[in-house]
């Protein structure tokens, strides 16, 4: 399977950076209710998010106003916004973050800890290939907790495979076919980053996700840095 970032994203983001942390032989079934760890990992990401929202008027905060004009670039939904402003704000908001599953508690950690925009999907769940480019406009895109079809607009820019999108707008809105779930068991996790000051704090950012998921699962996952000079990898 290949995982590739095409030219057309490159054009729009051309000192971006997607990083990648494969992993494999994953058991991400537990009762989190009984495990306290990751209502901690969570609590303590939310903690070190503060850092990044210390302008009291939330738009104006540096990361914010980044991905904003990042969406800016590209026709999205109306209404779409990274998945790191959506976290930001609940920050900002005082509101607590609930464990998902151990895979999505970890990267979301992670993500709240260095205001990095953060994903996953179930590799197994990939058809054909992973694609993150412009759309053409119609691929079939099923968003969590939806009951009919919210298909991709032209130009969009999404990760997507031979069935349709995975993700629209970015990292905006998952799609319920390839979600990471209990029963995953392999996994790819990508952290984004737009600019060399994100860039940097992805690749530290996906540095200890590797550790996490290492520490917790015991499984050693490969992180590869796609750039414009690297833009696919083969898994």
């Amino acid at each position: 399977m290949n995982i590739t970032v095409e030219k057309a994203f490159w054009e729009i983001f051309p000192e971006a950076q997607i990083s990648v942390l494969v992993v494999k032989g994953l058991d991400n079934r537990v009762d989190e209710s009984k495990d306290p760890y990751f209502k901690s990992l969570l609590d303590k990401g939310a903690k070190r998010a503060e850092d990044f929202i210390l302008d009291e008027n939330f738009t104006q905060n540096e990361v914010i106003q980044e991905w904003r004009q990042a969406f800016s670039k590209f026709k999205t939904k109306k209404g779409a916004r990274s998945s790191i402003e959506a976290l930001l704000k609940r920050v900002s908001q005082g509101r607590e973050f609930h464990p998902i599953n151990p895979l999505v508690d970890i990267y979301n950690s992670v993500s709240l800890s260095y205001a990095v925009p953060c994903g996953g999907e179930d590799l197994d769940k990939i058809v054909g290939g992973l694609h993150l480019g412009k759309a053409k406009g119609g691929e079939a895109f099923f968003p969590l907790g939806a009951e009919s079809d919210a298909p991709a607009l032209p130009e969009e820019i999404i990760y997507y495979d031979e069935e349709g999108a995975v993700c629209r707008c970015l990292n905006w809105r998952e799609a319920q076919r390839t979600m990471l779930t209990d029963e995953t068991k392999d996994a790819i996790l990508v952290i984004e980053a737009i600019n060399g000051a994100q860039a940097a704090r992805a690749q530290a950012a996906m540095t200890e996700l590797q550790t996490l998921i290492e520490d917790y699962f015991g499984a050693k996952g490969e992180i590869t840095h796609l750039t414009l000079d690297n833009p696919s990898l083969e898994i």
